[in-house]
């Protein structure tokens, strides 16, 4: 059987490295042949993940044509997130938890997506309905996806089966997932030595809206007035990308982890900037708004922003 790779969006998290390796390990006991890949380094709350339960960072790649004739995806579907050039390539499954949008192939595939607060959660699922045990340490890495997701079961996101899943996983990695959680988020939160370019794409999504090119970073902190002292720099790197990248609005989301607030940071044109304010109902003050409770980007910043921008 001919080799297929398996990855995550680019600006990879812990889900989509976590769940690409997971997803890996399954398809290759159902007879596949994979290699688990990733769009981009991991960052410092997924190396702390792989790192505490014994895995190596998957390889990164930035195309997938030249190596294999087919691909599988994990926690995206929405082209420009996945490899650059993957409309060169035959994608014959897609395990994902985000909206659908963009996606089209030429035969049959294997999809599935259900509204989880993780993909990992649905590859526990999966595992599950083939009766395939899962490894010690691959399950402190599912864990690991999971927490990260949902902001350690705290996201709105987070479902029965997430709890369900974190409680099993948790029992099969031999680990406490409340204090092993709290560390793992707190590893992710160190920005002090990061520039802001390199901030704002870490956790960063553009989507197509209605014909604008949004993009959207995400930050997770511990100290939200800390973070913001760089509020104007922040500003200057978010114009700079929108500039370079033909980006018609940068959204950056700053969110304290220990209390699930956050404050968003928005530049863009005065058209961009009012359609941000109806999908939220508040007014920017300087480029800036609070958002309390807010934490998740997919299901509570990118719906009311589609809703929006398309009338």
């Amino acid at each position: 059987m001919e080799k297929e790779l398996v990855f995550g969006h680019q600006n990879p998290d812990t889900d989509a490295i976590g769940t690409a390796i997971a997803f890996s390990y399954l398809q290759n006991k159902l007879g596949y042949n994979t290699e688990a890949v990733a769009l981009g380094e991991p960052n410092d709350e997924t190396a702390y993940a792989l790192k505490k339960f014994g895995f190596k960072a998957p390889r990164v790649i930035t195309k997938a044509a030249d190596e294999v004739k087919a691909v599988m995806l994990v926690d995206h579907n929405e082209p420009q997130q996945s490899v650059s050039d993957i409309d060169k390539v035959k994608v014959t499954h897609v395990v994902d938890h985000h909206r659908i949008m963009n996606f089209n192939t030429a035969d049959p595939l294997y999809y599935r997506a259900e509204p989880m607060g993780c993909t990992s959660t649905i590859v526990w699922k999966m595992f599950n309905e083939k009766g395939i045990e899962i490894p010690e340490k691959l399950a402190g890495l599912m864990l690991s996806a999971i927490i990260s997701d949902t902001l350690l079961l705290k996201s709105p996101t987070t479902t029965d089966y997430d709890k369900k899943a974190v409680e099993a996983l948790a029992k099969i990695a031999g680990v406490d997932y409340q204090e092993y959680g709290l560390a793992m988020l707190k590893a992710g939160t160190n920005i002090s030595d990061k520039s802001e370019e390199e901030l704002i794409d870490l956790d960063a999504k553009s989507f197509s809206l209605n014909g604008k090119n949004v993009r959207i970073a995400q930050i997770n902190v511990v100290d939200l007035p800390e973070a913001l002292e760089r509020k104007e720099a922040f500003l200057k790197a978010m114009s700079a990308s929108a500039s370079d990248n033909n980006y018609d609005m940068f959204m950056l989301l700053i969110t304290n982890i220990l209390d699930s607030d956050s404050e968003a940071l928005v530049v863009g044109s005065d058209e961009t900037k009012a359609l941000f304010e109806k999908a939220f109902g508040n007014k920017l003050s300087d480029s800036e708004v609070k958002l309390p409770g807010v934490v998740s980007r997919k299901k509570q910043v990118v719906p009311p922003l589609t809703k929006a921008f398309e009338g």
